[in-house]
């Protein structure tokens, strides 16, 4: 299983763990993934309000399924090629997992924080808002990188939580990421024909701004419904735009 040279994406329904040892080693350009936080052992549940609909404070039922970041790390190595990135999106129980896991085996780990700017509401007033999420990054020497400005490459990315009409309501993904920062990142840790690999594809952002960079893309999704949602999205961005 890999793309051919004229494929622009290719997408499979199943479990990561066992499709990613159909990739061949050294032969991704970007890893830019969103794997599960593990946060919904610390949710309080919804949140009533007064005469209104009590506000969402749950997440997902596979989040709640034990995530362990060591069990990926050796064959995110393998399938890199030696001037790839990777980049994951995690949460502040998950980092020092990802970096312990990581950070010895790679030159270089960074990280990223992306301020969204209308985070949910802390209704009762105690505690800062949740309005930033981690981005662990990694790579080695001579990785490839495009560099824009001295003041447009802070590790610092500012934007929006996804919003309607870009939203899904049907599936609802709790965890979908705005195209623009997508974007954003990927024109900085790619080139042009790269192919770059998420394999916790949810509801295929990712490959929607890697497609509208004129990247190739493979993508993984355990669950149906988020899986049947990116192929019909993706596939609708390819027929409007042509790419």
């Amino acid at each position: 299983m890999f793309l051919e040279d004229n494929q622009s994406c290719l997408l499979r329904l199943g479990d990561s763990k066992k499709l990613i040892k159909q990739i061949p080693d050294k032969s991704i350009d970007f890893i830019f993934t969103d794997p599960p936080y593990n946060i919904g052992k610390h949710s309080t549940g919804n949140i009533p309000l007064p005469g209104r609909t009590p506000m969402n404070n749950d997440v997902a039922s596979w989040d709640w399924i034990d995530f362990s970041p060591e069990e990926w790390v050796d064959d995110f190595i393998r399938i890199l090629k030696p001037t790839g990135n990777l980049f994951i999106f995690t949460s502040y129980n998950q980092v020092g997992r990802w970096y312990n896991a990581l950070d010895h085996r790679f030159d270089t780990s960074q990280f990223m924080i992306w301020h969204k700017t209308n985070p949910a509401p802390k209704i009762f007033k105690a505690g800062f808002l949740n309005s930033c999420e981690m981005i662990f990054c990694c790579w080695n020497k001579k990785h490839t990188w495009n560099f824009i400005s001295q003041k447009e490459m802070h590790n610092f990315i500012e934007s929006p939580i996804c919003m309607t009409p870009e939203r899904l309501s049907e599936p609802k993904h709790p965890a979908q990421k705005p195209v623009s920062i997508l974007k954003k990142i990927i024109s900085i840790a790619s080139n042009e024909q790269d192919i770059v690999f998420d394999p916790f594809m949810g509801v295929g952002s990712t490959g929607i701004a890697s497609i509208a960079l004129n990247r190739r893309f493979i993508g993984f999704e355990l669950e149906k419904t988020y899986f049947d949602a990116s192929k019909k999205r993706i596939f609708e961005w390819k027929s409007t735009y042509g790419k």
